[in-house]
C-alpha cells in the first residue's frame, strides 16, 4: 500500500497553538489560547457548551479561519499566508459529530473515494487500505453495506476508518459520540481507546468524562473562550484547582 511520506523535518509538538483568537463578528469565541499536543499524546478538551472547544478544534484544522495567533502543525505554521493548508491538513484525520458519510455510496466507496481523489491511490491500493481499516474498527463484514443500513455507532466507526485510510499523522474528534444513542457510545469509544493504545496522536473534544479519565494523557478544560486548566486527568478531573472546573464536574458527574 502506498503511504504518504512522513515530514522530513523534526518537531517538538504535533500541534502548537500560540495566542489563538477567533471572533464571529463582535462575538469573541477564543480569547488567546495557548496549548500544545506532543506526538503520540491524547488530549481531551472538555467544557460547557459555548466554551469554544469545538471552535478551537476547527481552527486547528483551518476549517475556521483564526482571527489572530499562530497554529503550527508538526512545526509548520499553517496560519502563514504562504502555507499549503491542504497539504498540511492532509496530515490530520477528522471525525465529526455527524458522520458525514455519502448515503448513496457503499461503505467501501465511502473509504476509497477520498483516497483516490486526494492521495491518488490506485483502485487496488485504496481497497486494501479500506479493508485494513474496516477490520481495525470491527466492520469488515459491512464493506458492501450502505450507511442507511448501519446503526449510528457503526456509521461513526466507518467515519473513523475513512479518516484512518488517509494515513493521518494525528486524529481529531469533535464530540464523536454526541449524536449517538447511549447504548452505541461504547463501541465508538472502544475504537478510540484502541487508537490511543497504538500511539495515535489525538485531540478529542468530548463530554465523555470517564473516557478522558481513562485514556487521556492530558485534559484541557475550557470556559468562556479561555483555557482554565490543563494537566493530567488525575489532577484536572479528580482535584481541580479552579472553581469553574469544580462546578462543571459537579454538573456532569
Amino acid at each position: 500500500m502506498a503511504r504518504r511520506p512522513a515530514p522530513a523535518r523534526t518537531f517538538e509538538h504535533a500541534i502548537e497553538v500560540r495566542q489563538l483568537h477567533k471572533s464571529f463578528g463582535e462575538l469573541e469565541v477564543l480569547k488567546g489560547i495557548d496549548f500544545h499536543i506532543s506526538p503520540g499524546e491524547v488530549v481531551c478538551v472538555l467544557g460547557p457548551s459555548g466554551s469554544g472547544k469545538s471552535t478551537l478544534l476547527r481552527c486547528v484544522n483551518r476549517l475556521e479561519e483564526p482571527t489572530g495567533g499562530q497554529i503550527l502543525i508538526e512545526g509548520e505554521d499553517i496560519t502563514h499566508p504562504d502555507a499549503d493548508v491542504d497539504q498540511l491538513r492532509s496530515r490530520i484525520g477528522m471525525v465529526f459529530q455527524s458522520f458525514n458519510l455519502f448515503p448513496h455510496l457503499s461503505v467501501l466507496r465511502n473509504l476509497t473515494l477520498p483516497q483516490r481523489r486526494v492521495l491518488r491511490r490506485s483502485k487496488a491500493e485504496a481497497r486494501e487500505a479500506a479493508r485494513h481499516n474496516l477490520e481495525r474498527v470491527g466492520l469488515l463484514d459491512k464493506i458492501d453495506a450502505y450507511p442507511a443500513h448501519l446503526s449510528g455507532g457503526q456509521q461513526q466507526r466507518v467515519a473513523i476508518a475513512r479518516a484512518l485510510s488517509m494515513d493521518p499523522d494525528m486524529m481529531m474528534f469533535d464530540e464523536p459520540t454526541s449524536a449517538l444513542d447511549p447504548e452505541l457510545v461504547g463501541e465508538v469509544l472502544a475504537v478510540m481507546r484502541q487508537l490511543a493504545s497504538e500511539g495515535m496522536t489525538m485531540m478529542v473534544v468530548t463530554h465523555e468524562i470517564m473516557f478522558a479519565k481513562e485514556v487521556a494523557d492530558r485534559v484541557v478544560f475550557m470556559d468562556d473562550g479561555v483555557v482554565v486548566e490543563d494537566g493530567p486527568p488525575g489532577e484536572v478531573l479528580v482535584n481541580p484547582r479552579h472553581e469553574r472546573t469544580r462546578k462543571f464536574l459537579k454538573m456532569v458527574l
